[in-house]
C-alpha cells in the first residue's frame, strides 16, 4: 500500500517545546504545594491529554471543569516561557512543505489543547497548513491509545495503514503501533532506544536528516 498521509505529533515533534513543558510543570506544582519528580511525571504523562495528566498529578478523579481550569493555568505558564524563544524542530516546515507538494496528506495528532495548537500554528506560520488537526481536548483518550491518530487519519481521508506517524515520545510510538501505522522516531526528548519498535522505519534528531537522505523520494521503497 502506498503511503497516503503523514501524521505529526506536535510537542517535541513539530516544535522544540518539551524543555519548556518541563519548566512549566515545575512552576505549576510549586503553586499548588506539590512535590514531584518532574522527569517521572513527564514519563507518565507525555502524550496523555491534559485531563489525564491532572488526574495523574493529583492522584484523584477530577471533574472536567476543574481539570481544564488547571490545564489552562499550567499551559499559560508554558506558553509564557516558550514564546520568547519559540523554535521548530529543525527542518520541520521545509520537510512538511515538501511532503505536501509531493501529494501526501498532512495531519496533526496531539494531546495538546486548542490553545496550544493555536499558539504553535501562529508561530510556525506553516504554508500550506496541515489538512487536519486533532487535539487532546476533543474527548478522545490520550496516547498510548490510538484514537487521536486514527481520528487524524480519518480527517485527512487516509487509510491508517497508509499513514506514517512522527513522534518523540514512547506513548506516541506505541499509539502508532496500535493504530496500525508506521512511525518515524524524532529523538528530541527521548533516545532512539526508548523509541524503538518493529514499526519504526527511521530515527532522527531533526528533519534535515530526512531531507538530506531523500526520505520522501524513496519513501515507498523504504516501506515495501
Amino acid at each position: 500500500m502506498r503511503i497516503q498521509g503523514l501524521i505529526f505529533d506536535m510537542d517535541g515533534t513539530m516544535i522544540d517545546s518539551m524543555p519548556f513543558h518541563a519548566q512549566s510543570w515545575v512552576s505549576f506544582v510549586a503553586r499548588h504545594g506539590i512535590t514531584i519528580d518532574v522527569d517521572e511525571l513527564l514519563r507518565k504523562t507525555t502524550g496523555r491529554t491534559g485531563a489525564e495528566c491532572m488526574e495523574a498529578l493529583f492522584g484523584r478523579p477530577i471533574a472536567q471543569q476543574e481539570a481544564w481550569a488547571l490545564i489552562q493555568e499550567k499551559e499559560e505558564i508554558y506558553r509564557a516561557l516558550f514564546e520568547p524563544v519559540f523554535a521548530e524542530v529543525q527542518g520541520f516546515r521545509r520537510f512538511c512543505a515538501s511532503a505536501h507538494a509531493s501529494g501526501l496528506r498532512i495531519g496533526v495528532g496531539t494531546a495538546g489543547d486548542k490553545h496550544n495548537i493555536a499558539f504553535a500554528m501562529r508561530h510556525l506560520q506553516m504554508d500550506p497548513l496541515p489538512h487536519a488537526m486533532v487535539g487532546g481536548d476533543e474527548g478522545l483518550p490520550g496516547k498510548p491509545e490510538p484514537a487521536i491518530f486514527l481520528e487524524a487519519a480519518r480527517r485527512i481521508g487516509a487509510d491508517p495503514a497508509a499513514c506514517i506517524v512522527f513522534e518523540d515520545a514512547p506513548f506516541g510510538i506505541e499509539a502508532a503501533r496500535r493504530a496500525g501505522m508506521k512511525a518515524v522516531a524524532v529523538c528530541t526528548s527521548h533516545s532512539a532506544e526508548q523509541l524503538d519498535g518493529d514499526h519504526v522505519i527511521a530515527k532522527i534528531k531533526h528533519y534535515d536528516e530526512l531531507i538530506d537522505n531523500q526520505f520522501l523520494e524513496t519513501l515507498h521503497a523504504r516501506i515495501s
